[in-house]
């Protein structure tokens, strides 16, 4: 075998493979030989049909079968010969292939880039630590009051939080516009889902009140032919709610698994989920922040072929997601561009991370991986049952030992980088989070 290797352009390289023809001619050969065992031809007894016979009928498709394995087969002979670290599957060419003569092909496929990790030694990051506060506590158990509240009719002014049914019809220059109007609409004050300055005038509004609501519809409102446009609402209020919030007692502790009815227990129980969703939401600022200052200091010339490889992937994570959701039947492949930033982004993410692990002989540490299917199991009924799961799959195991790699990567490059401790408070941490 004779290989020449050629640069092309950027990434892309192209290698002309030559291969013996005795080692071609005797690979059609012996495949014409095994079919000569096995096929029936008229006049012919079975098994005894000469190999001529097979060859004139079968001879062109034999050697077109035999030339793409010996293409597949030389090519990563070739590879490992020249010590090349293709990135996608080549495309082969056949340029000479035919009987008695040596053959000769072109595989065109594009390498991975050398990778140079720079500049980690001037990365700043801001790493922040919380600590949580009874203030937090109470915060949180309000929190899981709202949400097993029972709304109940009041008789005085709406308030902020409160909830109303309303009827409304909009206008624009005194005409009734589509999707302006709406009957036993209800509307929770204080969660600004309606047109911006919709809510202000309706607090307090009290049942029976008729309310004028001036709005100006966004520029980047959904429905061109409202955006921009000034529009006045009619609101007539039906009725107005507020929340009644349970007692934080033994029955609202129970309602949480907490079998006993403790509530020291149920507190305990909180702020153990909040620690642990505190950590998470820490250490993916921080994993983004690194991320983002890598990104800054190193440009990769990526493969094509690995940004595609990302495009599918990401395109077929929305189709799932919209399937999910009951509309991703018959979607139609959505457009390559709507991921190649996103794309590019991740592989250039792997490339970086991928070339630390590999320069500094990152290791999956046990321990780590151990912690990590722990917290994650921890938010299960039966945490022991998610943990055994996890230690008896394969593929599981793997998902967390590179997710281990990962952080153990983000960890370097935070010892590496100039690093500012900052304390702040949990709820600013959190809500910038959601």
């Amino acid at each position: 075998m004779q290989v020449s290797v050629e640069t092309t352009q950027g990434l892309e390289r192209r290698l002309t493979i030559t291969v013996p023809a005795e080692s071609v001619d005797n690979a059609v050969k012996s495949r014409l030989q095994q079919l000569a065992k096995t096929q029936r031809i008229n006049g012919f007894r079975p098994g005894k049909v000469p190999v001529s016979v097979i060859k004139k009928r079968y001879g062109q498709a034999v050697r077109q079968e035999v030339a793409g394995d010996v293409m597949q087969q030389n090519f990563y002979q070739a590879i490992v010969q020249e010590k090349i670290n293709p990135a996608g599957m080549p495309s082969f060419e056949l340029t000479k292939d035919q009987d008695g003569e040596d053959l000769e092909f072109v595989a065109k496929f594009e390498v991975y880039p050398e990778v140079e990790v720079k500049g980690v030694d001037d990365i700043e990051i801001e790493k922040t630590f919380v600590e949580i506060a009874d203030e937090d506590l109470d915060n949180m158990l309000e929190t899981l009051q709202k949400q097993h509240g029972e709304w109940k009719e009041v008789k005085r002014k709406a308030r902020k939080d409160d909830r109303m049914v309303i009827d409304f019809v909009g206008t624009i220059d005194g005409e009734e516009f589509d999707g302006g109007k709406a009957e036993d609409f209800t509307l929770e004050l204080g969660k600004e889902r309606m047109i911006p300055g919709f809510e202000k005038p309706l607090v307090g509004a009290k049942k029976g009140e008729e309310v004028i609501v001036d709005v100006t519809f966004p520029e980047d409102y959904h429905a061109e032919a409202l955006k921009g446009k000034e529009a006045q609402f009619t609101v007539n209020v039906k009725k107005v709610e507020g929340l009644t919030l349970p007692k934080v007692d033994e029955e609202f502790a129970k309602l949480f698994g907490i079998e006993d009815g403790d509530v020291e227990a149920l507190k305990a129980e909180v702020r153990k989920n909040m620690e642990r969703e505190l950590g998470q939401t820490l250490k993916t600022q921080l994993k983004e922040e690194v991320i983002a200052k890598l990104l800054e200091k190193n440009e990769l010339d990526l493969p094509a072929a690995l940004v595609d490889q990302e495009v599918n992937a990401l395109r077929e994570q929305a189709k799932q997601r919209f399937s999910q959701q009951g509309g991703g039947q018959n979607l139609p492949d959505l457009p390559a561009d709507l991921f190649k930033d996103n794309a590019q982004r991740r592989v250039s993410i792997g490339l970086l991370l991928g070339e630390i692990i590999k320069q500094n002989d990152l290791k999956a540490d046990q321990e780590k991986v151990d912690s990590l299917i722990e917290t994650m199991a921890s938010a299960y009924e039966d945490p022991q049952e998610v943990v055994d799961y996890y230690k008896n799959n394969q593929e599981l195991m793997q998902q967390m030992q590179n997710v281990a790699l990962e952080e153990q990567a983000i960890e370097w490059v935070v010892g590496q980088a100039k690093v500012t401790e900052v304390n702040k408070p949990f709820d600013e941490v959190m809500n910038k989070q959601g």
